[in-house]
């Protein structure tokens, strides 16, 4: 049987500035985001019988079409009328909710495995049409690296830069889903963040810049839940804390290999 393993890196937001909304209800995003080496893997095997099986190690994980990676294999196969049978196992390690975009990985890589596999030759453009009916950010995802990503998400653009840092994931208890933070948002008065800024340090390998130019819009909607958090990194020996995505993890960001003075993990 013709196995296929693919991984589904973490990724990070180093900017998110909210531009307005769409007619169609969604968002207009500027966002700078990055793949982390923290990653789930898709391991996809060809079955002689007609039948998708999707099985986790996370035993929460719903295995039917509540979960993205068995949504893509059903929508590839019937798309594509792929009369062979494949058996996906996920084995999860990036946390659930919390503004990595675990979810649109492992869909992303569901797609890359799943073209290799049933050998359907699929272009970019085809793999990005697919991961847009799943989610947002899963045409980032399809590529992964550093990029600015715009639009709803569909548009992503590669970012050139050898900049590195240490990045400690700080998530609380509590979670926040993405579907109900945006319709939050008031456009008129959320913080804005400059992008551009942001991507030109990242190209002149600038770190002080980086760090001045990092935001999320979003924190101010989940302010209340995360201030004393975040206070807490900074006042901790952090250069900077940023919210990922919609949260509510933080992110400490250290130049140095070393953890700050009073830093432990819990």
């Amino acid at each position: 049987m013709v196995t296929i393993i693919e991984r589904a890196p973490a990724k990070i937001n180093l900017g998110l500035d909210i531009q307005g909304k769409r007619l169609d209800g969604y968002h207009d995003l500027d966002m700078v985001m990055v793949s982390v080496d923290l990653c789930d893997y898709v391991t996809v095997e060809a079955l002689e019988q007609d039948e998708i099986l999707f099985s986790s190690n996370c035993p929460k994980m719903p295995t039917n079409q509540k979960n993205d990676v068995y949504k893509v294999a059903r929508l590839i196969k019937d798309q594509f009328q792929v009369s062979r049978g494949v058996s996906i196992f996920l084995d999860k390690h990036i946390p659930v909710c919390a503004g990595m975009g675990g979810g649109s990985s492992d869909a992303a890589a569901t797609i890359r495995a799943l073209n290799q596999l049933w050998q359907l030759d699929l272009t970019q453009e085809q793999m990005i049409a697919i991961g847009m009916q799943i989610g947002s950010d899963v045409p980032y995802c399809l590529s992964a690296g550093c990029a600015q990503v715009t639009g709803k998400g569909e548009v992503v653009k590669p970012i050139k830069g050898r900049l590195s840092s240490w990045v400690v994931l700080v998530k609380p208890e509590f979670g926040i889903s993405t579907k109900t933070v945006f319709p939050d948002v008031d456009c008129e008065t959320i913080s804005r963040v400059s992008i551009p800024n942001l991507v030109a340090a990242i190209e002149l390998d600038d770190y002080q810049a980086l760090i001045a130019s990092m935001g999320n819009s979003l924190e101010d909607i989940s302010k209340p839940m995360i201030q004393k958090i975040k206070d807490k990194m900074v006042q901790s020996g952090a250069d900077v804390a940023l919210m990922t995505g919609s949260g509510p993890p933080f992110l400490p960001f250290v130049k140095r290999k070393n953890r700050p003075t009073g830093w432990s993990i819990a």
